[in-house]
């Protein structure tokens, strides 16, 4: 379900070990990363096999998994064996990822902003629109209902009405003819009060909101109204490949947490470029090769004053290294912005990109700021 994201952060974290390994080799560091990939398909269990198999093989330092239902399921494995685990894309609170205090969270760190940033960028995106009341569809797994939840309360505070929630299954069906049905019906029901321009479906998916829009028929009133997204679908492959004509047509609105890194992000975007056949690194994959520079730099200074790795002293320090890296400390920078963590070790957001498909092309549309809650648009 996250395809075109899996394959992004894949390359970025591939070009960050090669820098990594020429910089250690370069200082004189007697060790070097070694990287394995495995992909967990946005599966809680299959991403919790897969965390065992590497833990099995000396793995200690894990760039991942996606999915906040993924990072819900393996957090009590990673707690256990100190395991050091970086996700770049899981943005559930830390309630639906089943952590109420920043120890348990304590191996666990998350370069991307929460969904109580996101949810308020959302909102703000339907009310710049001229949305008036939504309906919200929903995958049903912790980042789901976060979204959701979140979402609904920012929906409200901007007097946005909030018809109902239509919640579907993780994994996704292959039929959402009936799902399609019920949103259909509560959007008919919106629009005896209001005009089709002032009515939204919100949807918290990953890319199956392709095979969504693909099942709706072309003479449904879901074509009628405006579509918004979020960090799930925001520049996916599989809209533009399968759906883009449908998406053009109600805008498929996304947002997602994206702070790009001057000089070292022109950098990266040219060799990724070379190694993709002109394709453009998207924010997970940033974030990634950022989370791959600060686990890196952490071990060393930790390898360096002990002799080895010790994971409560790598905890400890990651949320110093970053803010060294992003100054420069080690002579790199961060592509994806200034990295700061919070208590939870959650990565604390600023902006988020807007992404819109428009004459069957993802378009950059705005950047959403935090500090002012404003939205300036391209």
């Amino acid at each position: 379900p996250l395809t075109t994201y899996g394959e992004d952060i894949k390359t970025t974290v591939e070009i960050a070990s090669e820098r990594i390994n020429a910089y250690f080799e370069k200082n004189g560091k007697p060790y070097r990363v070694k990287l394995y990939v495995e992909d967990t398909r946005v599966d809680p269990k299959i991403a919790l096999d897969k965390v065992m198999t590497l833990h099995s093989k000396g793995v200690r330092l894990i760039i991942g998994p996606m999915g906040s239902g993924e990072v819900k399921n393996v957090i009590e494995y990673v707690r256990s064996n100190k395991i050091i685990l970086g996700s770049p894309s899981s943005t559930a609170a830390p309630k639906y990822i089943g952590v109420t205090s920043p120890e348990e969270k304590k191996y666990v760190f998350r370069f991307v902003a929460t969904d109580a940033f996101q949810t308020k960028a959302i909102a703000k995106v339907a009310e710049e629109l001229g949305v008036k009341a939504v309906v919200i569809t929903y995958i049903g797994n912790a980042w789901g209902k976060g979204l959701d939840e979140y979402g609904r309360a920012e929906f409200e505070k901007l007097g946005i009405e909030v018809k109902s929630s239509v919640e579907y299954p993780d994994p996704p069906p292959a039929d959402f003819t009936p799902y399609i049905a019920t949103i259909e019906d509560a959007v008919n029901e919106l629009l005896k009060t209001y005009k089709p321009e002032e009515v939204a479906v919100v949807t918290f998916s990953y890319e199956e909101v392709a095979t969504i829009l693909a099942q709706v028929k072309d003479d449904s009133v879901l074509l009628t109204v405006k579509w918004i997204g979020c960090d799930g679908t925001a520049k996916s492959n599989k809209v533009i490949e399968d759906v883009a004509e449908k998406a053009s047509k109600v805008g498929l609105y996304s947002t997602v947490s994206e702070t790009r890194g001057g000089a070292a992000f022109e950098d990266l975007k040219k060799v990724y470029a070379q190694r993709t056949g002109g394709k453009e690194p998207k924010s997970y994959g940033l974030n990634a090769y950022d989370a791959a520079w600060v686990f890196a730099m952490a071990f060393a200074e930790v390898y360096d004053k002990l002799g080895k790795y010790d994971a409560d002293e790598m905890a400890k320090i990651i949320p110093e290294v970053a803010e060294k890296y992003s100054k420069g400390a080690y002579g790199v920078e961060p592509v994806s912005g200034p990295v700061k963590f919070d208590e939870y070790n959650d990565r604390v957001g600023s902006e988020y990109r807007i992404y819109a498909v428009k004459e069957g092309a993802w378009t950059e549309a705005g950047v959403w700021s935090f500090e002012t809650n404003s939205i300036k648009w391209t």
